[in-house]
């Protein structure tokens, strides 16, 4: 393939298989009549993602770590709310995983880190090596990877509402700058994952309370400047953040991406640690493996023929 944009991106898996899982308008079983939404999906959508942007680098970051990623150590109840996947779901993941490498593409995934984790340590380790006239791009619509926009040239890009985030765009959409999230969910707390910040702490509060004040660790240095500030309820705002400062620690510390992911010595899963741009350079991908895949997963032959068609025609227009 002729791959021209020097652009990085990196892709939150997770976002396109469930998309397509719990999709209306993606349909897909396999011979059986056994579910194969996700699998489908999430391929037309890689095909799709390459067609349209040609990369010459990109990482895709997959979801391995729910309910025994150190996360959940930290606190049992962070993302309780979900639930495992079952055997079909399970194998339909695995199964994503195997189609990015027959695509070219380079897969991590790690039973310690989520995929923001990974996309985080990535983003950290390819910065450097991004060119001037490239750009970093985070492809997903999870408003908690906006922390990671460092840079003005660097943007979160919802892919299927194609919707790209700069950090101006952050700012003006939630009244903090990037940077500043892990504070900002640390304070009001996020129902998604069950992190559960200061009780009563909202929105307006926390913004205020970072306007002033910059980080949590700004907050509680000035604890005793937060009654005066122009705000309704500020001296009980006081009381609450001194009441639950161990929980809004937490809550900051569950909410913050981590960028400096190390890999023990004695478990070689950690395959994103320490790696480059170089090795997110995306490689041919091959008609016949995707063929035998698709045959493997018992894939019927019109919808074989549809995604093969896609490939064939990716190939074809470089």
């Amino acid at each position: 393939m002729n791959l021209r944009s020097s652009d990085i991106y990196l892709i939150d898996a997770s976002i396109y298989i469930f998309q397509s899982h719990f999709s209306p308008y993606v349909e897909c079983h396999d011979s059986e009549g056994n579910e194969l939404s996700a699998l489908y999906g999430f391929t037309t959508f890689l095909l799709q993602f390459l067609r349209r942007t040609r990369p010459r680098y990109a990482g895709v970051a997959m979801d391995e770590s729910l309910f025994c990623g150190f996360r959940h150590q930290m606190c049992p109840d962070y993302k309780s709310n979900r639930e495992l996947p079952d055997e079909n779901l399970e194998m339909q993941l695995n199964a994503c995983a195997e189609v990015c490498e027959v695509l070219g593409l380079s897969a991590h995934s790690s039973r310690k880190y989520e995929a923001d984790d990974i996309i985080g340590t990535l983003a950290e380790q390819v910065c450097s090596d991004v060119a001037d006239d490239a750009e970093l791009v985070i492809v997903s619509r999870d408003k908690d990877l906006a922390q990671l926009i460092r840079d003005d040239s660097h943007y979160l890009w919802d892919y299927s509402g194609n919707k790209k985030r700069y950090r101006k765009h952050i700012l003006d959409d939630y009244g903090i700058h990037p940077e500043q999230f892990p504070d900002y969910l640390g304070l009001i707390g996020d129902g998604v994952d069950c992190i559960s910040g200061v009780p009563g702490v909202g929105p307006v509060k926390a913004r205020a309370l970072l306007a002033n004040f910059h980080d949590m660790s700004g907050v509680y240095e000035n604890l005793h400047k937060v009654p005066e500030l122009e705000l309704r309820g500020a001296k009980r705002l006081a009381e609450l953040l001194e009441q639950h400062r161990d929980l809004a620690e937490l809550s900051k510390e569950l909410a913050t991406i981590v960028c400096d992911a190390h890999c023990n010595p004695e478990d070689e899963e950690e395959t994103f640690v320490g790696i480059g741009a170089e090795d997110l350079e995306i490689k041919n991908p091959s008609v016949k493996d995707l063929q035998a895949l698709l045959r493997r997963y018992s894939f019927v032959d019109e919808d074989q023929e549809r995604i093969l068609s896609q490939l064939r025609s990716l190939m074809q227009s470089d």
